[in-house]
């Protein structure tokens, strides 16, 4: 089994602020999501869907257009995710119902009640290897970085060649810990893993792989630069 590197593996090289920013840009471009690379293996539920169109900007007393605030959006949320917490009254640890509870929350950007209900449902199903990378993204968009690489370290025990955890685990590397080589190790190894890619998908991979060697070079150069 191949064993996910961990957020302390030695020779760590970190980019210069403005590198990062450039590459955390790239990634942010491509969207650190559920199920990015193989959306046929996961889909959002109905009521997350429900919960985000909700969200929409309301119009002001001025006819101009405004977004929600996060308090307007916990609130709906709240809305949406009643009947799914009524069904969790009389069977909580039912998996499916707490990752549509968690979907809602997550598609509001209630990170934070989006992680533990995610989390309670990979209680329940410990071995389900997509809920643990949306607990993974809920929890990197919550602030807790150490803990999303947990959560796809744990992923990658239980299927090594899983795609999408694969994918977050390098743009977490490369977002939350400036740790490029980290990054590369990762989307190397889902592209070496994972041969049935789809062609698209695969390029943005290899693209992101080439900046990120690009700027790793210019890095080398200035430091040759300046004799550091």
């Amino acid at each position: 089994m191949v064993n996910a590197p961990t957020a302390e593996s030695a020779a760590i090289e970190t980019l210069p602020p403005k590198q990062v920013v450039m590459m955390a840009a790239i990634c942010l471009a491509l969207g650190l999501g559920f199920g990015y690379l193989c959306r046929g293996l996961q889909t959002s539920p109905s009521q997350a869907a429900s919960a985000v169109h909700s969200a929409r900007p309301t119009a002001s007393p001025v006819g101009s257009t405004r977004m929600p605030t996060l308090a307007e959006m916990k609130m709906m949320a709240d809305k949406q995710a009643e009947p799914l917490l009524a069904r969790l009254k009389s069977n909580p640890n039912d998996s499916e119902a707490l990752s549509q509870v968690a979907a809602i929350y997550h598609g509001t950007h209630q990170f934070k009640e989006a992680a533990g209900y995610y989390d309670k449902a990979v209680q329940a199903d410990p071995q389900n290897v997509p809920l643990r990378t949306q607990l993974a993204s809920s929890l990197y968009r919550s602030g807790d970085v150490d803990g999303a690489l947990d959560q796809l370290n744990q992923a990658l025990r239980y299927d090594p060649k899983d795609a999408n955890s694969l994918f977050n685990l390098g743009m977490i590397r490369l977002q939350g810990k400036g740790d490029p080589k980290g990054a590369l190790d990762a989307w190397q190894r889902l592209l070496k893993s994972n041969p049935q890619l789809s062609s698209d998908r695969r390029a943005e991979v290899q693209k992101l792989i080439a900046d990120v060697m690009t700027a790793l070079g210019n890095q080398q150069q200035a430091k040759g630069a300046t004799g550091k």
